[in-house]
């Protein structure tokens, strides 16, 4: 008997298209992604507004949503002759703190990864430096910046090691986690196959590792950016963190929540970057 009809049933099945129930449930999650967080901040204006119309603080302490706007406004361009906030506009201000950032996450994220896959794979590095780490982990910036500034003065050194230093604890225990838990049969296979002490940290152990190590990747960044007022503490100015430090000082509120806006928004936009970076480099990762 011919099978040839019951293959060619199977392939007309598979070139049908979707349902129509599908195309609109499909259809309602992309609306609804995009529809709750729109709606989760209009309804923070309005409860804001509300809260600052209510007189219960004053708008010193609590302005409405139009001054700040209006201090965006102003420290985004010139006006009356002065140029955005202190000679510097925010977007120049945000420019200056990302690349202090970008060095100072990037010396660390490096070093992390470099001492994840040391103590991964070295059981003694492990745990002379895995101690240590967890200490440094477990210590909030300003209570060493005061000595960085003492050691490397009021420049930007002080700044980047500040960062580098935040940033490095996240990617090394991350790294070193995942090194530690490739499953042992892939290297064995691998060295029974030929492959060097090289070869399987290249081609199996790094691999394996990846996508736990993106993962403290995008935590370093997040704690580099929660560091950044306190790196910016001393001789922060130009920089996001330093106007947010300086307009604090004059209580000067709305150019406060404008600097804590900026460096929200900017620290949501990079997150999702390296998301779509973490996607594209690890594409099974979440898939059976």
């Amino acid at each position: 008997m011919s099978t040839t009809p019951a293959l060619h049933k199977l392939d007309d099945r598979a070139d049908v298209p979707p349902e129509p129930r599908e195309t609109a449930r499909g259809g309602w999650r992309r609306v609804r992604h995009v529809a709750l967080p729109f709606g989760s901040l209009v309804l923070f204006l309005a409860l804001w507004q509300l809260l600052a119309a209510s007189g219960t603080w004053s708008e010193t302490l609590v302005p409405p949503p139009a001054k700040v706007w209006d201090a965006f406004l102003q420290v985004s361009g010139t006006h009356g002759g002065v140029r955005g906030y202190n000679g510097t506009t925010l977007i120049e201000h945000l420019g200056i703190s990302l690349r202090r950032i970008a060095l100072g996450a990037g010396v660390g994220i490096a070093a992390g990864v470099v001492f994840g896959l040391l103590m991964g794979t070295v059981g003694w590095l492990r745990s002379l430096f895995e101690p240590w780490i967890t200490f440094l982990r477990t210590l909030p910036p300003l209570a060493y910046f005061s000595l960085l500034i003492i050691w490397l003065g009021i420049d930007e050194e002080p700044k980047i090691t500040l960062l580098a230093v935040a940033a490095f604890p996240p990617v090394a225990v991350s790294t070193t986690t995942a090194v530690a838990a490739v499953p042992k049969s892939l290297t064995e296979a691998a060295r029974a196959l030929g492959a060097s002490q090289w070869d399987v940290v290249r081609d199996v152990v790094v691999p394996s590792a990846l996508p736990e190590t993106l993962t403290g990747i995008r935590l370093a960044v997040g704690v580099a950016y929660s560091s950044l007022v306190a790196a910016e503490l001393v001789n922060g100015l130009p920089g996001i963190g330093g106007m947010v430090k300086d307009a604090a000082n004059y209580n000067n509120t709305p150019v406060v929540l404008v600097g804590i806006i900026a460096i929200g928004v900017s620290g949501l936009i990079i997150d999702g970057l390296l998301l779509r970076l973490e996607r594209a480099v690890v594409p099974w990762r979440g898939r059976a």
